[in-house]
């Protein structure tokens, strides 16, 4: 078994910016000498996630809909009282996506379906450099 770590760093946009991570991660696996095992996908901060999903306008629009009926971007929250920064909005909803994935890979390659993309949701209120920590596992 062989353990290999990389990170991927990128500016958002933040305000429900949806980033399509899955060339980056085929990249990572494809630079890697390991051809079977898993790969964890985690988001380093409370207010980004990471999901998959069909990545395409329509369903773009779709999830960004469903996070602001969930967690609606003007709702009073108990965080914005305690810190006074506005974002507790985005802390609600990365804690409903949840920070990692797991995928496992075989021949080389992610065992992902033909329109599934792995997607780095970042919530919060403001842009951001986000670090995504990749950590693959396999022989």
């Amino acid at each position: 078994m062989k353990v290999i770590n990389e990170y991927i760093t990128l500016s958002t946009n933040g305000d429900g910016d949806l980033i399509d991570l899955t060339g980056h991660l085929r990249n990572i696996l494809g630079n890697s000498t390991l051809s079977n095992g898993i790969m964890t996908v985690f988001v380093i901060g409370s207010t980004a996630a990471i999901t998959t999903f069909e990545y395409e306008s329509g369903l773009i629009k779709d999830m960004k809909e469903l996070y602001e009926e969930l967690a609606p971007y003007g709702k009073n929250y108990f965080h914005n009282q305690t810190w006074g920064d506005g974002n507790g909005f985005s802390h609600v909803r990365a804690a409903l996506q949840g920070p990692s994935l797991t995928i496992p890979f075989d021949n080389g390659a992610l065992l992902l379906g033909t329109w599934q993309q792995v997607v780095l949701a970042d919530f919060d209120n403001r842009h951001r450099n986000r670090k995504v920590a990749v950590n693959l596992i396999g022989e």
